[in-house]
Formats: structure tokens, C-alpha cells, sequence
């Protein structure tokens, strides 16, 4: 078990469109998908990924980096040579999910849902059975980049993750105006996206303001 540098807090809650929009007031948005698997911090050294630490209980997680290493999609080495803290979503495909559920013949032993398939497959004490389960990550929130400027902007931090090899998350850039007509895009696209979602992420695009808030 490791304890965070930061804690990670739960997210405010709401199933009303124009509370979203409220919210947001005149400031720039990123609305992007809430996957629902586990949440992972990833460290990079040099380069190197160095550590892996599940988000446990927002303050306390546990190292899996030996597992992390053999997730589908997670770069090893990326270009940036300073430390590098981020977070992301680890999960498993619908296909991937019905596929391992399929091999198993007791039916009372088939996993209920892909989340609870990812989170046993992320903590597996052996590495090859957590490579056997084709676990994908999403990044989601970039936590230090040193030297590097986001002209304020935490597109810009998507941008950047992404240049160094890391799948973000499903965004779109709202506004107030433009919160029904994105909400009712994703509302049309999860009825068959492949990767589990239970709801929708709003941050604000300006780091500095968000930070101001608490």
C-alpha cells in the first residue's frame, strides 16, 4: 500500500442538463465520458514508467506496477524525460468481458459486470493473468508535468498526454450554449460503446480558476 501525494476526492453529482450549464457559467468546458473501472495513478521517471498505484481510498492505494506494465495500451517509455504524474480509467471491454465470462463454465463463478472483471484483473498477484485479460487505460486527468506550459488549459494537458503516447478519454470542448446538444451526442453514443461508462465528467478548461474554487 502507497499513500497518494494528492488525494483524490469524489466528484460533485448531478442528473440535471441545466445544472451543468449553470455550473459552467461563461467559462470553457471539457465534457468527457466517467468509464467505470478502476482508477490508476501512473509516475514516469526519465521516460520510464515507474510506479503504478490504484486509487484505493482516494488516499491510500496499492502499487500494481508489474501489472500496469502489461495493460494494453500504456506507453513503457514516452518522450518526456521529467516526472510525469497522471491518472487514468483501467478497463475492460464489453467484448473482452463476455469473451472471459464465456470460458468460465460455472456459471455462479462468471464475473457480474466488465468493472469488477477490472478490478480483480488489476490486482491479480500474477502479472501474466493480468496480461491474459487485455486490460485498456484511459488518462483522464494529468496531475505534474514540470517545465512544461499548458498555456492554462487543461485541453491543452489532453493534448500533451496524448503526444507522448497515452490514450484520453472521449472529450468535447462546451460551452453553456453547446451543454444540451453535447450531453444528448454522448447520450446517443454510449448505446453501443465498447467500454463502460456510468455518466459524464464536466471540468473546467482553466486550471488556475478551477483551483481557485476549492
Amino acid at each position: 500500500k502507497e499513500r497518494h501525494e494528492s488525494p483524490m476526492l469524489s466528484l460533485g453529482k448531478t442528473k440535471s442538463r441545466e445544472e451543468l450549464a449553470d455550473w459552467l457559467g461563461d467559462q470553457k468546458g471539457l465534457l468527457s465520458w466517467k468509464l467505470d473501472g478502476l482508477t490508476i495513478v501512473l509516475t514516469y521517471r526519465d521516460g520510464k514508467l515507474f510506479k503504478a498505484v490504484t486509487r484505493g481510498n482516494g488516499e491510500i492505494g496499492e502499487v500494481i506496477t508489474p501489472n500496469a506494465k502489461t495493460f494494453v495500451n500504456v506507453p513503457l517509455q514516452i518522450p518526456y524525460q521529467g516526472e510525469l504524474i497522471l491518472r487514468g480509467e483501467a478497463v475492460i471491454t464489453y467484448a473482452d468481458f463476455e469473451k472471459i465470462n464465456g470460458e468460465i463454465e460455472d456459471v455462479d463463478a462468471r464475473y457480474k459486470n466488465p468493472r469488477n472483471l477490472c478490478s480483480g484483473s488489476v490486482r491479480q498477484l500474477n502479472s501474466q493473468i493480468t496480461a491474459q485479460r487485455k486490460v485498456h487505460f484511459f488518462a483522464f486527468a494529468l496531475v505534474r508535468a514540470e517545465g512544461v506550459d499548458f498555456k492554462n488549459s487543461r485541453e491543452e494537458q489532453f493534448i500533451f498526454l496524448q503526444k507522448q503516447g497515452f490514450e484520453t478519454v472521449e472529450y468535447k470542448a462546451v460551452t453553456a450554449d453547446t451543454m444540451q446538444e453535447a450531453v444528448a451526442w454522448f447520450e446517443e453514443k454510449i448505446t453501443d460503446y465498447p467500454v463502460p461508462s456510468d455518466g459524464l465528467v464536466l471540468l473546467l478548461d482553466d486550471i488556475a480558476y478551477g483551483e481557485s474554487l476549492g
